[in-house]
Parts: C-alpha cells; sequence; structure tokens
C-alpha cells in the first residue's frame, strides 16, 4: 500500500502551517489537515479534564470543533523513538481502509514538532472502559451495560473487521494489537477498531514478517513472543484472547482472583474446561444467556488460541463459526499456547507438559471441517 494519502496538496492557510522538517515534502490528500492551535482550543489546551485514553505512542483526548463535532485527539508522545514512523504508518493505513468497524480517521496535524491524529468520537468510549473497569475498581454494574446479545455482536462484529483487514484489503494488514482498549463503542455498543500505530502489511507471496516483538502482554501469541516471527494468525489469537476477556470480563495480562492459584485468563479457562465447568468463567454479572452459546464462544477461543499457528482458523473462519450454530468438532481442540513474562525473558507454555515449546510457523490455515462437523 503506497502513501496515497500523501498524494494531493493541502492549502496553507497561515504561518501555523508550517510542517517540520520530518515531513517536508509530504502533503496532506483525503484528510484534513488541523493546525496545532485548531485542535489546542478543541481541547481546552489539551486539559487533564479531556483525558480519555492513553496508549503506547500518546495520549488521547475528547476534543469540539469549531462546528460543534465531537473528536478523539491522538497526540503522538514526543519521546518515542517510533513515533514517526507508527504515525505516519496509522495515517496510510487508516485513510486508505473503509469498514463500518474501524475508526474513521477525520485528519491530523503534522505542526512543527507536533503529530496529531484526530479520529471519530465514540462515546461509549472503549470495550475494557465499560466491560473491564469494575475489576480494578470493585465497582459493580459497568459490565450489566452489555448484556449477551451485545457481547456476542462484538465479537462478530470485530471479527469481520479482522477478517477484512486480513483477507479483503490489498495488500493485507496485521492489526498486531487487538484488546479491549483498542476496541471503541459507539452509542448503540457498536465495536469499532483503532489504534493502527502497530500495523503491518502483508504481501500474499511471503510466510511470515521477522520484525521487533510489540504489543501487549496476554495477547501476543507464543511463537511471536519466541521468535519474532509474525503472521495473520497473531491476530487471530490475540482475538481469541479478547473474546475470552468479553465473556468473563476479567484482564488477560493479570492473575485471576478467586482461581485458587495465581493463572492467567487463558491458562484458568482452560483449566475450567478440563473440569468440565466453563461457565464458572463466565462473568457473574451477566445475567439470563444461553448457556451452550456461550460455552461454543469460548471453545472457538480456544481454537483461536491454539499454540501451532496453523491450527489456529483464518479469521474469516472464525466469522462463520461465531454466525453459524454450529457443532465443533472437539477432537481436534488442544491445550492453548500460553506466553508470558518471565522477569524480562518471554516464554511458551504448554500445559500438558509445563515444559518450554517452540511453535511451528505455517502458512497453510487449519481446515474449516477440522472445526465445525463434516
Amino acid at each position: 500500500m503506497s502513501c496515497s494519502c500523501f498524494g494531493a496538496s493541502v492549502k496553507r492557510e497561515n504561518d501555523d502551517s508550517h510542517v517540520s522538517g520530518e515531513f517536508e515534502g509530504r502533503v496532506l490528500g483525503n484528510i484534513k489537515a488541523f493546525s496545532y492551535n485548531e485542535l489546542r482550543t478543541a481541547t481546552d489546551n489539551f486539559h487533564q479534564r479531556n483525558k480519555i485514553g492513553r496508549g503506547g505512542f500518546g495520549t488521547v483526548y475528547k476534543g469540539i470543533l469549531i462546528n460543534g463535532i465531537e473528536v478523539a485527539v491522538k497526540t503522538l508522545s514526543a519521546e518515542s523513538k517510533q513515533g514517526v514512523r507508527e504515525f505516519l504508518t496509522e495515517i496510510d493505513i487508516i485513510s486508505n481502509v473503509r469498514h463500518p468497524n474501524l475508526v474513521q480517521l477525520i485528519g491530523c496535524c503534522v505542526q512543527g514538532t507536533n503529530r496529531i491524529l484526530v479520529y471519530e468520537f465514540l462515546v461509549n468510549k472503549s470495550l475494557d472502559t465499560v466491560l473491564l473497569a469494575h475489576m480494578a475498581t470493585g465497582s459493580k454494574g459497568k459490565s450489566t451495560m452489555l448484556d449477551w446479545d451485545k457481547r456476542s455482536a462484538i465479537c462478530k462484529d470485530v471479527a469481520r473487521a479482522i477478517a477484512y483487514l486480513h483477507e479483503e484489503v490489498v495488500p493485507p494488514i496485521v492489526h498486531r494489537d487487538i484488546k479491549a482498549s483498542n476496541i471503541l463503542l459507539d452509542k448503540d455498543f457498536k465495536p469499532k477498531i483503532g489504534d493502527f500505530g502497530l500495523a503491518k502489511l502483508f504481501p500474499d507471496n511471503i510466510t511470515h514478517i521477522s520484525t521487533r516483538i510489540v504489543g501487549t502482554t496476554g495477547y501476543l501469541a507464543p511463537e511471536y513472543v519466541l521468535g519474532g516471527q509474525l503472521t495473520k494468525k497473531a491476530d487471530v489469537y490475540s482475538f481469541g484472547v479478547l473474546m475470552l476477556e468479553i465473556l468473563s470480563a476479567k484482564y488477560s495480562g493479570k492473575p485471576t482472583l478467586g482461581t485458587g492459584m495465581q493463572k492467567l485468563l487463558l491458562e484458568w479457562a482452560w483449566q475450567l474446561y478440563e473440569e468440565g465447568q466453563l461457565l464458572e468463567m463466565v462473568d457473574p454479572e451477566l445475567e439470563g444467556f444461553p448457556e451452550e452459546e456461550v460455552i461454543r464462544y469460548i471453545k472457538i477461543a480456544f481454537f483461536c488460541t491454539q499454540g501451532t499457528a496453523s491450527r489456529r482458523p483464518t479469521m474469516s473462519q472464525v466469522v462463520d463459526m461465531l454466525s453459524r450454530n454450529t457443532r465443533l468438532n472437539e477432537k481436534e481442540l488442544l491445550p492453548p499456547g500460553f506466553s508470558q513474562d518471565t522477569g524480562g525473558r518471554s516464554s511458551s507454555r504448554n500445559k500438558s507438559s509445563d515444559t518450554p515449546t517452540s511453535t511451528q510457523m505455517s502458512s497453510v490455515p487449519v481446515s474449516i471441517t477440522q472445526i465445525t462437523p463434516r
């Protein structure tokens, strides 16, 4: 994908539109160019009360433009060594893809040393804010905003968006940071994937990309942690973990409380599967849910988090499994791949042997007939 978003010229209205040396010669095309003063005014000088989130590369503020439109203003951290690269990547990727479950980029600011992205504002903020915040604060009631129908729809819509990135965009895109805080919710709790700062283009003629390991603890596929070899299946793994968070309202990267042992969410969920007690992991605030369907969703999450990348389904297969009431072929289900941070070193553990394991990389997807009945 070429940087076509820099292919057209933008009118310079005043001295505030000076572009720093990093961007000299680059001009913005199909998105709006904002001045720094416009965005400073919209966010009340980036006041703390307007802060709505913080990511690996900067802080996000709520802003109100002069025309009254609410926006999310993402300021890139000046200290970020990868800032310029991720900034340009995010502009290029999100301005060239369109999907109802992807956050819309409205514009950006490249004035002086400031690098700022302006997105549509989604009133219900991020999924972790709505679904998971009560786990950290001990408060009750937040997760009840999402009944089963909403949670099921979020799983399906996020899966469709990732399938779109993997299988419909040319060249395909690997997001690399699928997680609850990057899933934003509109007024109807419809999800949209945001934050493409870590995304990678993935040409079809290669099996993997060797790259530095970035992402969020608890969501990283073991083969990616071990060898830094990235495939689309890394996103599939992250999505599987995300599904477990949606169903349980527990954080993936922190030990699960009340289990009697310090286990991460995926490991705890698999233990419950082995014990035939899967419903024990469901959010206790979720009421009136269809038990068989919820159990099927959990098992789909296990298929997505298989330790060997080639055993995971493609995202289009995941969409199919979530959309149809099919009986899963559990004979093909093996223990998930667990990855954890051990004093700065990452390791992968297979619960059946409890010894470090490596995974085989393959570009051949598991057949849907291996997951659903023939």
